[in-house]
């Protein structure tokens, strides 16, 4: 399949300067269209619809400016997959991508599905750019098409291990891990980072994705009478976690990544998620470049408050576009190496990536829920 539509491009390119669609819009413009991928359905869908929501925005905006790429002017479309969270399911919807003919990827949102989908993108020439896929794996696997706009779980892992030890104080620790590329790969670079600061590993518990009933690990954790509990993994098992850490008197701190640092974790963790404490990759949005403007426009065009991850989405969409812009087409061949060299003032702040694809000068924010809502800390790194 891979050979047949690399070879229906190189065909294409002939005819039409790129591999995209050759469909004209109602008014003349030439669409160009722009795959996203995420979690769409399941216990993950409020993350995966932030995704698409920040993309559309810079897909409109984008539309509304009139660009000209190759003497035309261009309307970008945004086909967005549902991938479940599930890898399997991430490769199928990549190749259906693929057999589209996008001109670039926006996606995905999990470690899990990025990784196994990178190898579509890469194998049929196609830029993606995930706005949260943090696992170190995604970008050290030297594919030239994968590129991220926050930073990855080895620096999280650090400021994460770093912050339990040194500032909470934490020396006895027992880490629980939903055996996911994100969630495994973001614990392991914590249990390195608190070796490191002097702290003790008591035990390390695997649940996955799908559970809800965590009763047996926790009380396996709650004879151990650690001084904190750190979680690899997402909001929908965290926040029923915290409610059954809480019933069984247990009184450790409890430490996550970004992956429960949403609005949803407060809402499933209720009363019982009081004091728990999260880091997220970038600044907070309010002091982005262009948080605030765009969280207002967000709202306006939506109704509903920013999970997580869309300004990220969004600036991922709008490199992409500006790569684009700077080339001069729409042909991933062509403005791929120009995504490389980007120099980008995004909402999130400036984008620039390295020779592997990650972002340049990432940094790692801390928080901790106050009265129900999630409060800044402090910022690590975001230098060079």
């Amino acid at each position: 399949m891979v050979i047949k539509r690399l070879f229906a491009c190189v065909v294409s390119a002939l005819l039409m300067a790129g591999c995209s669609s050759d469909e004209e819009s109602k008014d003349g413009r030439k669409v160009v269209n722009i795959g996203h991928v995420g979690p769409l359905t399941g216990p993950q869908s409020h993350l995966g619809k932030d995704n698409e929501r920040g993309a559309t925005l810079a897909i409109d905006e984008a539309n509304q400016s009139g660009i000209v790429i190759g003497g035309e002017v261009i309307e970008f479309r945004l086909l967005s997959e549902d991938d479940e969270a599930n890898p399997q399911k991430g490769t199928v919807v990549a190749e259906r991508l693929m057999d589209a003919n996008v001109a670039g990827v926006v996606g995905h949102l999990n470690s899990g599905t990025t990784i196994p989908a990178s190898k579509i993108y890469f194998d049929a020439g196609v830029p993606q750019v995930s706005p949260s896929a943090t696992a170190i794996e995604f970008t050290h696997q030297g594919y030239e098409t994968a590129y991220r706009v926050m930073a990855n779980d080895e620096q999280q892992g650090k400021v994460l291990g770093d912050f339990a030890v040194k500032t909470l104080g934490a020396k006895s620790i027992a880490i629980i891990d939903d055996r996911s590329a994100y969630g495994k790969g973001l614990a392991d670079e914590f249990e390195s980072a608190v070796k490191q600061a002097g702290g003790a590993i008591m035990t390390r518990e695997f649940t996955d994705k799908t559970k809800i009933d965590f009763t047996a690990i926790l009380t396996t954790i709650k004879g151990l009478n650690p001084d904190l509990i750190f979680y690899g993994g997402m909001d929908a098992q965290a926040g029923p976690m915290m409610k059954q850490i809480k019933n069984l008197g247990v009184t450790a701190n409890f430490l996550g990544g970004d992956g429960i640092q949403t609005r949803q974790f407060t809402v499933l963790s209720g009363a019982e998620g009081e004091g728990v404490y999260a880091s997220s990759p970038g600044l907070p949005l309010e002091q982005m470049a262009g948080g605030s403007e765009f969280r207002d426009k967000y709202k306006q065009v939506y109704r509903e408050d920013i999970q997580l991850y869309a300004p990220y989405a969004y600036d991922a969409t709008s490199v992409m576009i500006d790569a684009m812009k700077r080339a001069n087409s729409v042909d991933p061949a062509t403005y791929s190496p120009l995504l490389r060299g980007a120099d980008f003032l995004g909402v999130t702040g400036r984008i620039r990536f390295d020779e592997r694809g990650d972002l340049k000068g990432g940094s790692i924010s801390l928080y901790r829920v106050t009265n129900g809502v999630w409060k800044y800390i402090e910022t690590f790194g975001g230098g060079e």
